[in-house]
C-alpha cells in the first residue's frame, strides 16, 4: 500500500479552499493543517476548520510537504523560508512570490510551481513537447480580455460575481497577472522577453497569433514568452515549436499544419485539481517543474496608473487602482520596484502616469521579501558583471 502523504496548506482564500477539497478525494494525500493569518474564530466559511492553524511551527510539525497558494509575496517569503529551513519541500501556486522572491528561495530548498496555473502547464507541455523532438519558440498564455485602467465598481461587481477578492479580479483585468506568469516562465524556461510589456498579440485564433510571437523569437535569436489576446480562444496555454524537416510529412497528415512552425494547445487549465500531479512528481523524487532559477534574467515591475503624490499610500500593489505591473528584463531595470514588494508603501516624490517607480520614489517597509530582492539583485548582477569580463586565459 503506498504510504500517505501529509499534506500542509499555506492560505484559506479560494484556491486554498479548492486544493484542500480536492486532495481529500485522493487516497495517498492527507490535508493536515492549513496556515491562516485569519483569526481562527472568524473563519466561519472554511469548510474543515480542524485542520486550521495559525503557527507555522504547528504546520512544519505536521506535514511532510507544503502547498502555498497565498498570493502574498511578502507573506509567503517569511513562511516559506521556515519551512525550507525545516528541509520540507514546497509545491506553489503563487507566480506573484516567484518573481518576487522565488530565486531567493530556490536557494535554501526544493520548491516548484504546481501543474494548474498556466506557468506550470506550460513547464509541463513543455516536457511533452520536448520529448517529442519539438523545439520550443514560444511559450504562450491566452486571455481573452484587458483593460488597463479598470474603475473600482467594475472590479467590485465582478469580485462579488466570481467570488474572488478585489485585488485578484482587478490583477486579471489589468494585465499584471499575465505580465507576472509569462516573465516566471521566462525565467523557469529559459525564454526572452521581447519587449518591455510584452507583445500581447491581438489575434482572432491562437495558431494565427503563435506565429506573429514565433517570427518575433526568430528575430531575437530565442525562444520567448509572451500572450495573445484573443476573445475567441479557449483559456489555456499553447506552445509554438519547430521540427525536423523529415517529420514534416507525418505533421501533415497528423493536422498539425504545413509548418515550419507548429501550435501544440492545451485547451485547459484546473488549477486546483491539478496540484495533486505535482505532489506526486516530487514526493516520487522528481524534479522540480518550474521555479524561478537562481539568476533571473525577467521581473516585473510596477508601472502607475494615475498621478501619484508623496505620501500617498499603496496599500498593496498587485491588483491595485494605483500601479499595474509589466514584465522587464531585469539588467536595465535594477533600480525599479518589483510590483510584488509594494505593501503598505508611501510615495516620497511625484510620479506621473505611466511612470515605472524607481526605489527612490517609494518608501518600503522593512522585510524578509525586500531584504531577499536585494540579495538577488546583488546575486546577479556581480554573475553578470563576471560573465561580462574578457576571459584572462590566452587561446
Amino acid at each position: 500500500m503506498q504510504p500517505i502523504c501529509n499534506v500542509g496548506i499555506i492560505g484559506t482564500g479560494f484556491i486554498g479552499k479548492g486544493i484542500m477539497l480536492a486532495l481529500e478525494t485522493q487516497p495517498d494525500l492527507q490535508v493536515t493543517k492549513v496556515l491562516t493569518r485569519r483569526n481562527l474564530n472568524d473563519c466561519h466559511d472554511f469548510p474543515r476548520k480542524n485542520l486550521l492553524t495559525d503557527s507555522v511551527a504547528d504546520l512544519i510539525a505536521h506535514c511532510d510537504l507544503v502547498v502555498e497558494c497565498s498570493g502574498d509575496a511578502i507573506y509567503a517569503t517569511d513562511v516559506l523560508a521556515q519551512v525550507l529551513d525545516a528541509h520540507l519541500p514546497v509545491v506553489t501556486m503563487d507566480s506573484e512570490l516567484h518573481v518576487t522572491t522565488g530565486s531567493y528561495l530556490a536557494r535554501k530548498g526544493k520548491i516548484t510551481e504546481a501543474e494548474g496555473d498556466q506557468p506550470g502547464c506550460l513547464a509541463a507541455l513543455r516536457e511533452n513537447a520536448v520529448q517529442m523532438g519539438f523545439k520550443p519558440l514560444v511559450y504562450g498564455n491566452i486571455k481573452g480580455f484587458l483593460n488597463l485602467m479598470p474603475t473600482l465598481e467594475d472590479m467590485q461587481y465582478w469580485s462579488q460575481k466570481q467570488g474572488i477578492s478585489l485585488d485578484q479580479v482587478a490583477s486579471f483585468t489589468d494585465g499584471t497577472k499575465v505580465q507576472i506568469e509569462q516573465a516566471f516562465v521566462a525565467n523557469g524556461l529559459g525564454a526572452g522577453i521581447c519587449q518591455p510589456g510584452l507583445l500581447g498579440t491581438v489575434a482572432e485564433d491562437i495558431r494565427s497569433g503563435g506565429s506573429v510571437l514565433a517570427d518575433a523569437a526568430k528575430r531575437l535569436g530565442q525562444p520567448i514568452s509572451d500572450y495573445i489576446l484573443s476573445p475567441k480562444s479557449p483559456a489555456g496555454v499553447f506552445i509554438v515549436a519547430e521540427h525536423e524537416e523529415s517529420q514534416k510529412d507525418y505533421l501533415r497528415y497528423l493536422k498539425m499544419g504545413e509548418g515550419p512552425y507548429y501550435t501544440l494547445v492545451q485547451n485547459f487549465h484546473l488549477c486546483h485539481l491539478e496540484v495533486a500531479k505535482t505532489i506526486r512528481r516530487i514526493v516520487n523524487g522528481g524534479d522540480v517543474l518550474l521555479n524561478n532559477t537562481t539568476n533571473p534574467q525577467a521581473g516585473v515591475v510596477a508601472v502607475a496608473k494615475r498621478s501619484l503624490a508623496p505620501g500617498d499610500l499603496i496599500k498593496r500593489g498587485i491588483g491595485s487602482f494605483e500601479v499595474r505591473g509589466i514584465a522587464v528584463k531585469l539588467e536595465d531595470h535594477w533600480n525599479n520596484v518589483p510590483i510584488g514588494l509594494l505593501s503598505n508603501a508611501v510615495i516620497t516624490k511625484p510620479v506621473e502616469p505611466g511612470q515605472i517607480l524607481s526605489f527612490d520614489d517609494v518608501e518600503l517597509q522593512d522585510s524578509l521579501a525586500l531584504n531577499a530582492w536585494f540579495k538577488i539583485r546583488e546575486s546577479c548582477s556581480a554573475r553578470n558583471v563576471e560573465e561580462k569580463q574578457p576571459s584572462l586565459i590566452a587561446s
